[in-house]
């Protein structure tokens, strides 16, 4: 009697460790890649491969890990590459707000929803940038310009109704122009953008503060103003805000994410949480932050989920009116 008892009880907790393993206790078994939606050498690539080197070397992930670069198809390529390997956990996106706003303007079939939240990295202000040598004195200036003639500057980005781009666009707003008779020309990275600039190819450019700091510390570039809510400090210190300037526009936030594969198991899900939030405690990290220009603003979890639920409202209202979101 008392073995027919023990054995049942004895396969059952077999199958709940048998579970326990699959799930709590769920690592990478083989490379994992770190898709990137834009091309070698602009500042998300080197973000990237920081986060690389700072989960390879602290051993928080312990099998190799390589960064993928998928550029092209204004940011949708990487998205895509993704879900082509759902439910497999080693492939992660390393993502701009992008990965939704191309599902408003109708250039993606695919939104955020579809993808696994995994993390948010980082935010930061979109930027306007100038040659040193520029006519163009301001804010002021420059949208004195645009309303004279809007296809009178030429503006760089790198992804049409991306942060940058929504931003610029409420500029031209601001100063009465439609925002769809703007130049603008898009680049696989914003280093491609600001070279362009410096060469005279384009006269502005519509970027990521971080982008846009190596052009400003060599003295190649000069900053307009910065879509922020307040002054920033350091490096920044002496660029004035668009309010400072007189220009009063709901501001989207320039934000950096990672996101798992449709299909993943929320054990798997939970790893990369823990994975992350281990990473951004490391010295390489918060160097890294405090030496570039942009928020040390961490989500994960439900918390990211809310992030991600309230941007892409604010960004669909502000496509919306800009006219650039497709009808539902």
């Amino acid at each position: 009697m008392k073995t027919r008892l023990i054995v049942p009880v004895l396969a059952a907790l077999a199958l709940l460790c048998n579970a326990a393993a699959h799930g709590q206790g769920w690592r990478p078994s083989k490379p994992v890649e770190i898709i990137l939606p834009t091309a070698a050498g602009g500042a998300n690539d080197n973000m990237a491969r920081l986060i690389q080197k700072c989960l390879q070397e602290h051993k928080i992930v312990t099998t190799p890990i390589v960064v993928i670069n998928k550029a092209g198809g204004n940011q949708t390529l990487g998205a895509v590459y993704l879900r082509q390997n759902a439910k497999d956990p080693h492939y992660l996106l390393y993502s701009t707000s992008t990965v939704f706003t191309s599902h408003i303007t109708g250039l993606s079939p695919y939104n955020y929803t579809d993808l696994a939240p995994v993390a948010l990295l980082m935010t930061e202000y979109s930027v306007f940038s100038v040659r040193p040598d520029s006519p163009i004195k301001g804010v002021k200036d420059l949208m004195a310009r645009l309303k004279a003639d809007p296809q009178s500057v030429s503006f760089g980005v790198v992804s049409l109704g991306g942060s940058n781009h929504i931003a610029l666009s409420q500029v031209a707003r601001a100063a009465g122009v439609n925002p769809k008779q703007l130049r603008v020309v898009v680049f696989k990275t914003n280093v491609e953008s600001y070279l362009a600039a410096a060469g005279g190819h384009i006269q502005a450019v519509a970027s990521s503060a971080s982008a846009a700091m190596p052009f400003l510390q060599q003295g190649n570039a000069r900053i307009l103003a910065i879509a922020a809510p307040q002054r920033q400090t350091g490096a920044l210190a002496g660029v004035p805000t668009l309010r400072e300037e007189g220009v009063d526009i709901p501001l989207t936030t320039n934000w950096r994410g990672v996101f798992g594969p449709p299909g993943i198991s929320a054990a798997q899900v939970a790893f990369w949480e823990d994975a992350f939030t281990k990473m951004v405690a490391t010295e390489d990290w918060k160097k890294a932050q405090e030496l570039g220009e942009h928020g040390r603003h961490f989500l994960a979890g439900r918390d990211f989920r809310k992030f991600l639920e309230t941007e892409y409202q604010v960004s669909k209202t502000v496509l919306t009116d800009l006219g650039y979101a497709k009808q539902q």
